[in-house]
């Protein structure tokens, strides 16, 4: 939690905000000297809030989605200062951005971690600075869950479960063969909703024949789904962890000679709009949703952090599940 310290520090600073009229957050304790000074207690400028956010990547739509989300929110509008960083899928690229963030004296941390595991020596480092930190869209696999403020994103474990469910319920008993697509590996999506799918069709007659990563991206999951149709002649569903795995799927099954929903069933998660349309289409048959639009919750948790009031360790976004009659409504409306 936020310490007594840093509040008092930040609301001494928002005092000599209004006195100096300064806005560096890098001058936080020569603002606080100067407004201890002064004595000025008149109204106070709102704090601008300096956050300094590592995303994954670009790899999806999805990803575009939630990175959109962020910046669109996390505005000098909204009283923030962002700072905003491509960790290009690479886990070095992420520690050295964060580090950096520390180093420039941020109000907040905030990312979407590549791979669950690797993290507790910066965050260490962001805990002794007195920086809080807020994980978004993905976990980190730590026993210290004080080196972080809250988790805000989707239950992947349910995604797969959910997507597993519906398999089950339309193919049991039909003897399916099922590749799977994974997202990168190490990363808590990938581990969950794989994790996830195998607890809902274990006890059916579904079978896992082969499983790879795409790295969550429409190339890989192309070439993955391409090997799997040279190695292969009896696939009859894919189940991949993203839409643009899926997508790429589709891409190899049609160049193959063969018709996506039909001579093999496709069932992804995340529900973006090309995925959507694809469902629309019938080219994939069920897409379970994983919500990016992650913006406006991180706000209020960075907002409430530095006031220091109480947030929940975890935040589950509510998520929905769609077939080909669903997408259909659903698009027209769809905001990403």
């Amino acid at each position: 939690m936020f310490s007594s310290t840093r509040r008092r520090t930040a609301g001494a600073m928002i005092a000599s905000l209004a006195v100096l009229g300064l806005a560096a957050c890098s001058s936080e304790q020569a603002s606080t000297d100067a407004g201890s000074d002064s004595g000025d207690t008149g109204s106070a400028a709102e704090e601008t809030i300096s956050i300094g956010f590592s995303q994954v990547g670009a790899e999806s739509g999805w990803r575009a989605a939630n990175t959109k989300s962020i910046q669109d929110t996390l505005t000098q509008e909204n009283g923030f200062d962002l700072s905003f960083s491509d960790a290009q899928q690479k886990q070095e690229n992420q520690i050295q951005a964060l580090r950096s963030y520390i180093q420039q004296g941020v109000d907040v941390l905030a990312f979407s971690p590549v791979v669950e595991t690797g993290w507790d020596a910066v965050l260490e480092e962001a805990k002794a600075a007195d920086i809080p930190v807020i994980l978004t869209d993905r976990a980190v696999d730590s026993d210290d869950d004080s080196l972080y403020e809250s988790f805000i994103g989707s239950d992947f474990v349910l995604e797969g479960e959910t997507a597993g469910e519906w398999a089950v319920e339309q193919y049991d008993g039909e003897g399916y063969q099922v590749v799977e697509l994974q997202g990168t590996t190490g990363a808590a999506p990938a581990i969950d909703r794989k994790a996830g799918f195998e607890t809902a069709i274990e006890g059916s007659d579904l079978e896992i024949i082969d499983s790879q990563t795409g790295n969550f991206t429409r190339t890989e999951g192309k070439q993955v789904m391409e090997g799997f149709l040279q190695k292969y002649d009896d696939i009859d569903l894919v189940y991949a962890h993203n839409d643009d795995m899926g997508l790429g799927a589709i891409e190899a099954i049609e160049a193959a000679g063969m018709v996506p929903g039909e001579d093999i069933k496709i069932i992804t998660v995340d529900a973006v709009k090309d995925g959507m349309q694809a469902l629309a289409d019938g080219k994939i048959n069920y897409i379970v949703e994983c919500n990016p639009l992650l913006g406006p919750d991180l706000a209020d948790v960075a907002k409430k952090v530095i006031a220091g009031e109480a947030v929940e360790k975890r935040i589950v976004v509510k998520d929905k599940a769609f077939d080909q009659e669903a997408a259909v409504e659903a698009l027209p409306s769809r905001e990403y």
